[in-house]
């Protein structure tokens, strides 16, 4: 899979080890944690099956009128995740929209070679011919274009009539809120990611805490993996308490 205009990976350093007055200590340096996009990696669940139906399935793609189709929910979801799978599996490129240009377009299909596009953040494109253009170019050589965004399409904030006539034509279909099954077993997996390993005891007492949304999952368990490093410890019920006070207390001043 190739992802266009894409910021290029922070390098990883080893955690440092320091001594001073005879006490060891470590210095928690960023890693730059890479999420598994793999298909065995997705959780299937309920809210999700819809997008699988009309994402997944090999020849479902040419079945999209227009040839679009639009994966939309809530930051968490899931939906970069199940772009991804689609783009891995047909050969697209991955456009980041946040970062999408002409230039880039026009460089990508002089290329050429592939016959399936995905664009990441749809909704958050800076410029709006850029989108209808990307758009045009699609529909022109007859291929498949999959797209992400927080909401409908329809429901985008364009000015373009255009572009708004081409969003409102374009096909969607919703990934709903995770269920409990699917908190857990996401939370798990990130763990695991992260290669950390922390008591069921505790997994089970944060769950029972967190905001039920998988944006709070994901990020609980950076969270985590960071405090562990700072502190040089295992992740006990204590580190976990006050990483989960902090996010809780910060979650309460946005809202």
């Amino acid at each position: 899979m190739k992802r266009i205009t894409e910021t290029k990976e922070a390098a990883q350093q080893p955690v440092a080890d320091g001594k001073e007055g005879g006490v060891t200590g470590q210095i928690a340096l960023p890693f730059a944690h890479r999420p598994r996009f793999g298909r065995s990696d997705f959780v299937a669940a309920p809210s999700n099956a819809a997008a699988r139906g009309w994402v997944l399935d090999a020849e479902a793609m040419w079945r999209w009128p227009e040839g679009r189709m639009a994966l939309w929910g809530e930051s968490g979801t899931g939906k970069t995740h199940l772009l991804s799978v689609w783009a891995a599996r047909h050969g697209a490129p991955v456009i980041e929209g946040r970062r999408l240009n002409e230039q880039d377009v026009a460089n990508l299909f002089h290329e050429g070679g592939f016959r399936a596009l995905a664009l990441d953040n749809a909704d958050q494109v800076r410029e709006e011919a850029d989108l209808l253009h990307l758009i045009n170019l699609v529909r022109e050589r007859r291929m498949a274009l999959l797209m992400a965004g927080r909401a409908s399409p329809a429901r985008w904030r364009v000015s373009l009539p255009d572009l708004a006539s081409r969003l409102r034509a374009t096909s969607s279909v919703p990934i709903g809120q995770a269920e409990e099954e699917l908190l857990r077993r996401l939370f798990l997996r990130l763990l695991a990611e992260r290669q950390m390993v922390v008591a069921q005891p505790v997994t089970e007492w944060l769950l029972r805490r967190l905001p039920r949304n998988a944006g709070a999952i994901r990020d609980m368990a950076a969270r985590l993996d960071q405090a562990a490093l700072a502190s040089g410890e295992k992740v006990t019920r204590a580190l976990a308490a006050g990483v989960l006070e902090t996010l809780l207390e910060e979650d309460a001043t946005r809202s």
